[in-house]
């Protein structure tokens, strides 16, 4: 079923920031029935310039002008986690679909309330885990559902970063580590992409604990979190991320392990896994990954719109992992 009237998305930008310049945007012109028509920052300068680069055709200053412009029949937001939430009352208000950034939103509640803004005005509401549509992830969750590694048993996460990521894009003002602005610091930021892939491979976490802390010192927010969790197929797993580490204790590592063998990966990493099963040697596969690492996500949005096939991402599958943020930086998730 068609979740658009028109043919063609015609999409509205909220916020033209880094992450719109090669990740998201640029695929929207490269999608058929797809365009980019309308963005909009606060800053007029750095709005007319990003229009100009991109060659986009309308900018504004103003978000409700954006929203409300007749050509705009669907919106991107993709500004701090802090203003999720009213941009995409306003755009569901307005009757537009909602294509929003990741972490959803700042807490679980805010999650719950943009998808209640979604379900009275009828419209669809997608998130950028972008994760969920890439060809390695994909790969992966076809091995695992074929049963190459047997029954899986655990998943272990293991990341650590020095205090500056380098995995993360340097900003004047760096509101990934103000939790006012972002909800948390950088686990936030790069452990809501790991768990919501996982719930991509095996399904709803139903149980999680964990503890955080602020060892550097160097921000607000937490810099580490130790935690487990359970999947609702009975899985387990744990996870630990410290964000304080010293750039030769540098990981980024996922280990599935299942009674036949075991997958590993980078989250962050090239599109590659490893697969080692008993008795054979160990596999390395490799996958090309796109330019703009949004284009798989998007285009099965734009064709969800169209009535084509169902996007992986949605505010319902994105709010779950919000909830598991929660709970294991030791909120209740309410």
């Amino acid at each position: 079923m068609k979740k658009i009237k028109e043919e063609e998305v015609r999409w509205g930008i909220i916020g033209v920031g880094n992450v719109c310049e090669v990740k998201s945007a640029p695929a929207m012109n490269l999608i058929q029935n797809s365009r980019l028509v309308a963005v909009m920052r606060r800053n007029e300068e750095k709005v007319k310039d990003y229009a100009n680069r991109h060659q986009v055709p309308k900018w504004y200053t103003d978000a409700e002008e954006l929203i409300n412009d007749p050509e705009v029949n669907a919106i991107y937001i993709a500004t701090p986690p802090n203003m999720h939430l009213p941009y995409t009352e306003l755009a569901a208000k307005a009757g537009k679909p909602v294509y929003v950034e990741k972490p959803m939103a700042r807490t679980y509640a805010e999650c719950l309330s943009m998808i209640q803004a979604c379900e009275k005005a009828q419209v669809p509401l997608y998130v950028a885990y972008y994760r969920r549509a890439l060809p390695h992830f994909v790969k992966i969750k076809e091995l695992l559902e074929q049963g190459e590694i047997g029954t899986v048993r655990t998943v272990h996460i293991q990341m650590r970063q020095e205090p500056e990521p380098e995995i993360i894009a340097q900003l004047e003002n760096n509101w990934r580590v103000d939790p006012e602005i972002a909800g948390g610091g950088y686990f936030y930021d790069l452990a809501s992409h790991q768990m919501d892939l996982l719930q991509f491979l095996f399904g709803k976490i139903s149980q999680a604990s964990g503890f955080q802390s602020n060892q550097a010192g160097l921000y607000a927010a937490e810099d580490t979190v130790v935690g487990s969790f359970a999947f609702e197929n009975g899985i387990m797993g744990t996870g630990n991320w410290s964000f304080a580490s010293a750039k030769e204790n540098q990981i980024d590592q996922i280990t599935i392990d299942g009674s036949l063998g075991q997958i590993r990966f980078e989250t962050f990493g090239k599109g590659e896994f490893h697969l080692h099963k008993d008795g054979d040697t160990e596999k390395h596969f490799q996958f090309d990954l796109p330019k703009h690492i949004q284009q798989p996500l998007i285009q099965l949005i734009v064709d969800d719109l169209l009535g084509k096939t169902q996007s992986p991402s949605t505010g319902q599958t994105a709010s779950s992992t919000n909830w598991v943020l929660e709970m294991l930086t030791g909120g209740n998730g309410k």
